[in-house]
C-alpha cells in the first residue's frame, strides 16, 4: 500500500548532516516515495555533505549568491519552493533546525496546506536576536509545524510551554548523533589539509560564525586564542574558518601569522568529524557542535552568552563562557591545567541520544502517513 510522499528540504551543511540519516531511513520504506529538495543557500559546505552520504536531490534551487542578505534567501525559497510542491504534491515536508531554508520551506508548505515535520524542534534560548537570526526561525516553524521531532525532554517542555499538544510532539534524541557514528572512525588518515598539525599536541578546535559575535567579540575571542597559544607550548589551535570575509579577514589578521596556529578552509564533514575526536578541547559559537563533541567525550566552551542546547551544560559537557576575553582564556586554562577539571566534562554523560533519532523519526513519519491515508478514504 502506498503511504504517501514525503518531501526533505534543507539549504546548509549541518541540515543536510542532520538529515541523512532521516532520508536514508525513509529510503527504507518501500511505501513511501522520498522527494530531496537542496535550496543550497550554503552551496560548497552543502556539497561535501551530500557527496559523503551519497544524497542526489531531486530538486537543487541553488540559492547562494555573493553577499546574500536574509531578504533574498528568505524570498529565493519561497518562489522556488512554489513551483515543486505544487508539481509534487507532498504529503508531508520535513524540515530541520532553525535556518531560513527552514522557515522559508515551512511558510511554503503553509501556503499549499502541506502538513510540515519539524526535525530538532523546540529549541529556544527565549531571546528573539540570540541567536539571530536562528532563534525566530525555528520559533516561527514550530508554529507552523504539525509533527514536532523534539531532540531532548527539555525542548518538549519549551513546545508545551508555547500550548504545542503534547500528542504532535515525540522525543527522539537528535540525529547528529546518528550521522556521528557513522562518521567517526579511530584509523581515520587525515590528508593535506592537516599535515602541518603535530596531533601529539593538545588541540584546541575553533569555529566562529556567528552574525551577533561579528566585530568585538571575535577580537575578543582571537585574542584569548593567542594568549592560550603563547602561555602552553603543547597546544595548537585548529581553525577550519568560515568564508564569510567578515570572519576570515580579522582570523587571518588576528592570527595569520601565530605559531601553532593553523588557519584552515572548512573541512569536508568527515574529516572535521574526525577532528573533533582528535581534539582536546573544543571552543565554538556553533549549535551543532555543542551536541557532537560530548558525543566523543570532548569538553565544550560556547562562545555565546546564550545557548538553546542548555541539557548539555546541565549535563556537564558543555560551559557557556561567553564572548570576554579573560573568561574565555581563564576557562579554557583551567582545563589545561586542572586534570580532574578536564574529566569532569570529558566523562559527563551525552544527553543528545543512542544514535536512533532517525528510526524513531521515520516510524512516527510512517504512522502518520497511515492515519492521513485512512482519513482520505
Amino acid at each position: 500500500m502506498r503511504l504517501g510522499k514525503v518531501m526533505v528540504i534543507f539549504g546548509t551543511r549541518p541540515e543536510a548532516i542532520k538529515m541523512a540519516p532521516v532520508i536514508k531511513e525513509l529510503k527504507k520504506v518501500q511505501d513511501i516515495e522520498t522527494r530531496v529538495v537542496v535550496t543550497a543557500q550554503h552551496r560548497e559546505m552543502l556539497d561535501q555533505v551530500l557527496s559523503l552520504f551519497a544524497i542526489k536531490p531531486d530538486y537543487d534551487l541553488d540559492l547562494m549568491k555573493t553577499k546574500q542578505d536574509l531578504y533574498s534567501i528568505t524570498t529565493g525559497v519561497l518562489t522556488g519552493l512554489k513551483e515543486i510542491m505544487e508539481q509534487e504534491k507532498p504529503d508531508l515536508v520535513l524540515v530541520h533546525g532553525d535556518t531560513t531554508t527552514t522557515f522559508a520551506a515551512a511558510l511554503a508548505a503553509f501556503y499549499q496546506k502541506i502538513p510540515v515535520g519539524h526535525v530538532e524542534a523546540g529549541l529556544r534560548t527565549r531571546n528573539k536576536y540570540s541567536p539571530y537570526p536562528e532563534e525566530i526561525n525555528r520559533t516561527l516553524t514550530g508554529r507552523l509545524a504539525e509533527l514536532h521531532f523534539a531532540p531532548t525532554d527539555v525542548s518538549r517542555e519549551n513546545l508545551l510551554a508555547e500550548s504545542t499538544a503534547s500528542f504532535k510532539i515525540w522525543v527522539t534524541g537528535n540525529t547528529v548523533i546518528d550521522a556521528l557514528m557513522e562518521t567517526v572512525h579511530p584509523d581515520y588518515k587525515f590528508g593535506e589539509d592537516l599535515k602541518g598539525v603535530n596531533f601529539e599536541n593538545r588541540i584546541l578546535l575553533v569555529t566562529t560564525h556567528r552574525r551577533e559575535n561579528w566585530g568585538d567579540h571575535m577580537r575578543n575571542i582571537y585574542a584569548a586564542l593567542i594568549q592560550l597559544v603563547e602561555e602552553f607550548n603543547d597546544v595548537e589551535v585548529v581553525f577550519p574558518v568560515h568564508k564569510n570575509p567578515t570572519v576570515k579577514d580579522l582570523a587571518f589578521e588576528m592570527l595569520g601569522s601565530r605559531e601553532r596556529v593553523h588557519l584552515l578552509e572548512p573541512l569536508e564533514y568527515e574529516a572535521f568529524a574526525n577532528l573533533m575526536n582528535k581534539s582536546y578541547i573544543i571552543l565554538t559559537d556553533s549549535g551543532g557542535m555543542q551536541e557532537e563533541a560530548p558525543s566523543l567525550g570532548k569538553p565544550v566552551l560556547v562562545l555565546r552568552d546564550t545557548t538553546e542546547r542548555p541539557e548539555a551544560i546541565q549535563a556537564g559537557t558543555v560551559q557557556l563562557v561567553g564572548t570576554v576575553q579573560e573568561h574565555i582564556y581563564e576557562t579554557a586554562r583551567l582545563l589545561l591545567v586542572d586534570s580532574g577539571e578536564y574529566n569532569k566534562m570529558a566523562h559527563a554523560i551525552n544527553p543528545y541520544g543512542d544514535g536512533k533519532a532517525a528510526q524513531r523519526i521515520v516510524k512516527v513519519v510512517k504512522d502518520f502517513l497511515y492515519v492521513r491515508i485512512g482519513a482520505q478514504v
